[in-house]
């Protein structure tokens, strides 16, 4: 089974007709921004049945002929037509077309820029406690609160620069998922320091845990460049790119983006003329990131770029705007659905929803990202 629990909008699993992976649903979220300040989100959220996806997934693989073979990847030799996937046990398997899922850190894809990402990371456990503060029917998506922290001078101190938020996922009375979590940070915030908020959260509300029944260390590259387009070998999933940049959310999208890939193979290998080699390369990946595509992942690498800036004050000032915005666009943001256009729109808006301070924070500490954003979106570059 795979390690991290996964959480995903519902109506997201349900356009891809996977609702039936979610093993628990909740009709709202919540936020809490700190100052006694509660946002309530009417969009229902849910926790992916790890074992369930997987096991479909694999069901619908074998049923459509796919073979499975485990081994260690050696190299890769890409030939005019052809690569071929040299294995640590000396196995050689040919293809018209190599795809690498195997993650962020893949030795055999190509980057034209430096990757720079910054990093999510998180602690968490499902865990059997004596009780828990937290309604049922609300998923908790982000509790920006700090009054656990005290008056302690380097744990609250660090975080009001570098700050985090809790997470928790509310099963029963007894059962939840908690997890503390750094939305983005660069370099990556101490892990200990992670799980020292957490345990300081957890005493200040009153949760007195009895059993933890899975444990997590979660750490997800966010941002940075995608690979080099096109070239020999095609990407999915966090090798490509898919993680959102300012979410560290990819379930849902890399799925999204499956079915439309593998269209795009099927229409290269499958036609009378089998389009093979760099002509296959070109379209594969078009495929993958067109255009429209490239130019809204830069949006959100600036929205990136914006949370590494902002402390804990201006984060949840930031928050607090963006949840005010109209539904479609907030939606649209965290799910990777809008277009460029709309992301300007969504910065207007966000900007005239924005108070002062906040306006202040992003015309002040963001104009280095803007500019580069702009400059790529206006000469093509990426």
């Amino acid at each position: 089974m795979w390690p991290n629990n996964y959480g995903v909008w519902v109506d997201e699993f349900q356009s891809l007709g996977l609702e039936d992976c979610l093993d628990k649903t909740w009709p709202m979220t919540t936020i809490f921004l700190g100052d006694q300040r509660t946002k309530y989100l009417d969009r229902p959220y849910g926790r992916v049945n790890r074992k369930d996806l997987k096991t479909k997934l694999i069901q619908k693989s074998v049923l459509n002929g796919v073979k499975f073979f485990e081994s260690k990847v050696w190299n890769i030799e890409h030939h005019e037509f052809e690569s071929v996937v040299l294995c640590e046990d000396g196995v050689e398997l040919k293809g018209s077309l190599v795809v690498d899922a195997s993650g962020f850190r893949s030795p055999f894809v190509e980057f034209n820029e430096p990757k720079n990402p910054g990093y999510q990371i998180a602690h968490g456990i499902l865990a059997e406690v004596e009780e828990h503060p937290f309604d049922l029917d609300k998923m908790v998506l982000m509790d920006w609160r700090d009054d656990h922290l005290g008056n302690g001078p380097v744990l609250r101190g660090n975080n009001n620069k570098l700050p985090t938020f809790l997470y928790a996922m509310p099963f029963d009375s007894n059962l939840i998922f908690l997890e503390e979590t750094s939305l983005v940070s660069r370099p990556v915030l101490s892990y200990t320091e992670v799980k020292q908020r957490m345990v300081a959260r957890l005493r200040h509300l009153g949760i007195k845990v009895k059993r933890v029944i899975e444990d997590e260390k979660c750490l997800i590259p966010m941002g940075g460049p995608l690979p080099t387009i096109p070239q020999s070998v095609l990407c999915h999933g966090a090798t490509a790119g898919l993680v959102h940049p300012s979410t560290g959310y990819m379930v849902a999208q890399t799925l999204a983006r499956s079915t439309l890939l593998a269209d795009v193979i099927a229409e290269c290998l499958g036609s009378t003329r089998m389009i093979r080699g760099s002509q296959m390369h070109q379209r594969v990946w078009n495929g993958l990131w067109p255009m429209d595509k490239r130019c809204s992942r830069e949006y959100y690498r600036f929205g990136m770029e914006t949370l590494l800036k902002l402390d804990l004050k201006g984060t949840r000032k930031f928050f607090h705007a963006f949840f005010d915005l109209d539904p479609y666009y907030w939606q649209g943001f965290l799910s990777s659905r809008l277009n460029i256009m709309e992301l300007g729109m969504l910065s207007l808006s966000l900007f005239s929803h924005a108070s002062n301070s906040t306006r202040i924070d992003i015309v002040t500490k963001c104009p280095l990202p803007w500019a580069k954003m702009v400059g790529k979106l206006v000469t093509g570059a990426v």
